[in-house]
Parts: C-alpha cells; structure tokens; sequence
C-alpha cells in the first residue's frame, strides 16, 4: 500500500506488551500434545529435577556421624529427624494431590528452588540440633509435594505402551540421587572439607536444575492428561476429545475413587517392598561402620555398586517391560529373586570374614532385582489408577505418597528398637574406641591390679591415705601410677562407656541380620498384591488388547477424518 492510501487512515493505538515473562515463568499448560523431541525434553528435566531433589534429601545419610558430632545429637535424635521428615512428607503428599486441579509443573519448579535455597544456605548454617530438625523437615516436607508431582508429570508425557521405560527414567531419581551422594561424598568428604559442605553442593545443583526448569518445563492442559493414552497415534483423538471435556465433572469424587483395595493394597505392598531401600538410603552406613568397620568412604564406595545396579535395572526392565507389553511377570520375578539375594546378605551380618567385594556383588544383587520390581510396578500402578479415573492420577500417587513416606516414617521409629545396639556404638563407639588406644597401657596396669585401683579411686588424687598410697608405690611403682593418672579421662570414658560399648558390640550383627529378616517379610508381603493390579499377565494376550486398540484407532481417525471433510 502506497504511502497516500494510508493518509487519513488513524494510526492504532499499540498493543500492550504480551506478558511473556509472566506466561514463562507461571502459564505453562500445553493445549496440544507435545511432539517427540519436546516431550522427551519434558520428561528429562522432570528426571533432572527428581535426582537433584533426592540428592538434597539423601545427603544427610551419608554424612550421619559428622551430624551427630557436630550437634552432640544421640543416635536416637538423628533417626528421629528422618521420623519427623517423612512424617511431614507424607501429608505434604496428600496435599499434593490438588496438583490434579492446580497442575504439576509450578510445584516441581518452585519446589525446587525451596529445597535448593535451603539445602545451601539454611541447614549448613544451622545453629542448633532443633534447628537443623526444623529444616529437614521443610526440605521433607517440598520432596513430598514432588514425589507426586513428578511421576504425575511422566504419566502425563508417557502413553501406556511406554510407561514403564519412562517410569523406569523417572524412579532413576531417587536411586541416581543416591548414587551421585555416594559418588560425591566418596570422592570430597575429606578432610579439607565438612558435612556442610557437602550439603552446599546439594543445594547448589538444585538451585541449577531450578533454573532449567523454570524456563523449561511445561505440563499438559487438564482437558489433554485426563483422558487415557494407550499409544502416541491416539494423539489426535485426545486433542480432539479435549475440546468438549468436562475437567471439574471428570474429578468429581476422586478421593473416594482412589481410596480403593486395588490402590490401597498396591501401595501399602510396594512400601514394605522397599524396607531394604529405606534401609540402603538411611542405615547403610551405620550398618557397615558399627558391623563391620568400615570407613565413611569405603562404605560409600559399597554402596555405587547398589546405585549402579539399581539405576542400569530401571532402565533395562523399563524397556523389556514395554516390549513384553506386560508388567506381573516381571514384578514377580524380580519380588522372588530379590528374597533370594536377601536372605546371604542377611546371613552374612554374623559372619565377620564376608569380604568387601561379595558384599558389593550382594548389593548390586539387590539392586538388580530391586529395580526388576520397581519400574513394571509404578507403570501398572499408574495404570491402576487410570482404571479408576484418569483425571484424579495426582490423587491416586498421593495416595501412595503418603503410604509410602508412613511407612518410611514408621520403619525409621521401630529401626532403633530392633537394632538397639546401633545407639551405643553410634553414639559413644568412636569415643571409646580413642579412649581406648590412648589409654591401653594404662588400662593394662589398672586390670593387672583391680582391687588396688578399686581402693584408689574412692579418695581424690590428693586425699589417699599414706599407707594405701604406699601400698600402692610398692605394687605397680611410680612410673605406672603417673601413666594410669595422665589416662584419667580416658579411664573414666572407658569406665561409663565402655562395657555398653562392649556389650552393644556384640549384639550388633545379630539385631541388624534381625531388621534385615523383617526387609524379607516385606519382600514377601508385595506378591500377592501383584494379582490387584491392571494389566495382563500373557504378552500374547496383551499384543492382542493392543492390536484391538489399534484397530478402534483407526476406525476412529477415518471417522474423524470423514467428519472434518464433511465440515
């Protein structure tokens, strides 16, 4: 258009600038399903996100006796601040289930940058044991908002045909989350630096994977993630259904779908399930260290072959599983196969000689088989709960949140009771232990002549009768007198700490092989809630559901197709 053709023409008024930073950074709903590469972007930073936040949650196990000497915490205390944690975790993830009507994406990435700030800046600043208490149950408290929002996130990204793989992507959080502790701790925690600075470290890399997803990560609209997608070619149909669904009608009683004996059972069975990975997470160091006498780093050093295992298990199975079509099968082989590897390790708590490398070819046993069950589980789980109703799946994996995260709690209450011995040893072993290599000589010359020094420490230093003072010149001579009063300190801890110390000692082995049994009970327990849950359990069977869905597929599409044409 020539410049005269526009003369007398008003200019218009300009447009308001589009709140592009407010749309990034708060909308971030999708209104059509995400293409390949986008949607697996998607599920990686969801995997990124889940790592880095159990790699904030988990980094206090590994540096546990530091803790506990650092705030002169008993034993009991510190596994009362994972009671606490899980306690408040648990109901954080009912109340995560209103991510069925709030969305997923925010708390994922606002939750992140929570734990991130804390982890770095407030719990290695602590300045009491409440304190530091407090925080970690803050930090709990967003991970269990996160352990919902996260696989709510995956099943959303991932049709049914490949839930299991992507599932097995996901549950890599928690495990490669542990594995990057042992990895990080095993190579820095030193002596130039402190347990806080390993939880800067945790803390620093949340606030990273923070700022990824907060320019990253997107969800799908309610209209898209509440209907049922068995395979990527019923994208159009989900788009098109999406137009006319109801989302408020589709929730109505969700929390009462989700409250049943299939959900129930499925996720109270896989929480007893996973008692030895509680354990792994929590008690593993203490197990190794108080048993066997392992160092930090060593013990760290066992635990990347579990990580390991488990990690490269989730992955592999994830993708048999997809293939076969099927999950029972393999939740069941890996369930049986893991009572197997359990019940050597259990037995090998009493055998002193079990050396380093059959421990780490037993973890990584537990690994392996550990994540055989887990990944076909959490796909048939989800798909468990869209049986009921696809729109309440965040209610439904706030159910099994808040199960799993009452048992953790629960188990971590009961753990000290079982294993009674781990408070001495914890609490005065390492002290005993010096005072023991300090004082030995000395010690030698006070058992030589018990009644002796029996009669010398009912007076002070300065207040001995001469003839017992003599007495005492003449048996041991003066040298050994003044050897056994340098060693007073260490004596008197030897004297109140010692035979609790020694006594614990001895019953260690015995009551941890004891918690390891109840890890098999549970193990033994999750079979027979296989049987509750969707799915088939022939891959024949399953190839001919899927063959049936494709065919109403098509017929479906060509229906569409016709409609859109005639329109």
């Amino acid at each position: 258009m020539s410049a005269s053709a526009t003369e007398g023409i008003p200019t218009p008024a300009p447009r308001p600038a589009s709140p592009r930073a407010t749309n990034v950074l708060w909308h971030r709903q999708l209104t059509r399903y995400p293409d390949t590469a986008a949607r697996y972007a998607y599920l990686a930073i969801v995997v990124a996100a889940t790592v880095v936040l159990y790699y904030e949650l988990y980094i206090q196990y590994a540096v546990s006796t530091a803790i506990i000497t650092h705030y002169n915490m008993t034993f009991t205390f510190f596994v009362y601040v994972s009671v606490v944690g899980n306690a408040v975790g648990a109901f954080a993830s009912l109340l995560a289930g209103l991510a069925d009507r709030w969305g997923r994406a925010n708390l994922t990435v606002y939750g992140l940058l929570i734990t991130g700030a804390l982890v770095a800046f407030a719990v290695p600043n602590a300045g009491s044991k409440g304190m530091f208490l407090f925080l970690i149950a803050l930090v709990s408290f967003v991970e269990g908002i996160i352990l919902v929002t996260t696989p709510a996130l995956v099943r959303d990204f991932s049709p049914q045909l490949g839930r299991a793989s992507a599932m097995g992507f996901w549950t890599m959080g928690p495990v490669v989350g542990s594995l990057v502790v042992t990895a990080v701790t095993s190579h820095t925690y030193s002596g130039s630096t402190t347990w806080q600075d390993e939880f800067r470290y945790a803390g620093w890399a949340g606030l990273l994977v923070f700022v990824i997803a907060l320019f990253g990560l997107r969800e799908l609209s309610p209209q898209l993630r509440d209907q049922i997608m068995v395979s990527l070619r019923d994208r159009a149909l989900i788009e098109a259904r999406a137009q006319g669904l109801d989302t408020e009608t589709a929730l109505r009683g969700h929390w009462r779908q989700m409250l049943r004996t299939d959900i129930l059972s499925s996720a109270l069975a896989i929480s007893l399930f996973l008692l030895l990975y509680f354990a792994a997470v929590g008690s593993f160091t203490v197990y190794f260290v108080t048993t066997f006498g392992y160092t930090v780093q060593r013990t760290a050093g066992l635990l990347n072959w579990y990580w390991a295992a488990n990690a490269v298990s989730l992955v592999v199975v994830g993708l048999l599983s997809d293939w076969a079509k099927v999950r029972k099968p393999f939740m069941v082989i890996g369930a049986l196969a893991s009572i197997a590897v359990l019940i050597p390790f259990a037995l090998a708590a009493t055998r002193p000689q079990t050396s380093y490398y059959t421990f780490a070819l037993l973890v990584a046993g537990i690994g392996i088989f550990g994540g055989f069950t887990y990944a076909p589980w959490m796909a048939s789980f989800t798909e468990t709960v869209e049986r009921r109703n696809p729109a309440a799946t965040a209610t439904g994996l706030a159910v099994y949140g808040w199960i799993i995260r009452a048992i953790v709690a629960i188990s971590s209450a009961i753990l000290p009771i079982v294993v009674s011995s781990a408070t001495p040893l914890v609490d005065h072993g390492a002290q005993v232990a010096s005072a023991q290599a300090q004082a030995g000589p000395a010690l030698a010359i006070v058992q030589q002549h018990p009644k002796l020094f029996a009669q010398l420490q009912q007076y002070p230093p300065n207040q001995i009768p001469p003839a017992l003072q003599a007495q005492a010149v003449q048996e041991v001579g003066i040298p050994n007198l003044l050897a056994v009063q340098k060693a007073a300190p260490q004596l008197a801890i030897l004297s109140q700490y010692g035979p609790a110390v020694q006594q614990a000692a001895a019953q260690n082995p015995k009551n941890w092989q004891t918690w390891w049994w109840v890890c098999l009970g549970g193990e033994a327990v999750f079979i027979p809630a296989i049987f509750l849950m969707a799915g088939r359990w022939s891959p024949r069977k399953a190839r001919e559901d899927v063959a049936a869905h494709e065919q109403r597929i098509s017929e479906q599409l060509a229906q569409l197709g016709g409609e859109t044409a005639s329109a």
